[in-house]
């Protein structure tokens, strides 16, 4: 097992990796609107979703894997009246790859963002 970590990203707010690589797969920590330096992305939930994408893609090349290796993504959402707005937003970084996922309306999210994805993706070419 093995742990990712990158600048790239924000760093941890709690006891967790930001990624772990293991038996060829790569399984992210939910990753929310924070930028590298820790700010976080106040905003629409389509500014927040692009952040958190810019976060998961950093995480992913730190581990040497992409999007484009993603199997499943969880998208946790505080309102799931925004759905489409994310959805648009999530197609725009998956294009036509297409992993498994799972979306769940939470009550509340870390730092009371209105979203957090994480994912399972293939490691290596």
């Amino acid at each position: 097992m093995n742990y990712v970590a990158t600048e790239n990203a924000p760093q941890a707010i709690g006891p967790y990796a930001q990624a772990v690589s293991v038996n060829g797969f790569i399984y992210t920590s939910g990753q929310i609107p924070l930028t590298p330096e820790g700010l976080l992305v106040e905003g629409t939930i389509e500014e927040q979703t692009h952040q958190v994408f810019a976060n998961l893609k950093a995480v992913l090349a730190e581990a040497g894997s992409s999007l484009d290796k993603v199997v499943k993504a969880t998208v946790f959402i505080k309102d799931m009246n925004e759905f489409v707005a994310l959805n648009d937003v999530y197609a725009q970084h998956f294009g036509t790859h297409t992993p498994a996922r799972s979306t769940v309306e939470v009550a509340r999210l870390p730092k009371d963002v209105k979203v957090e994805i994480e994912v399972i993706a293939l490691a290596g070419e």
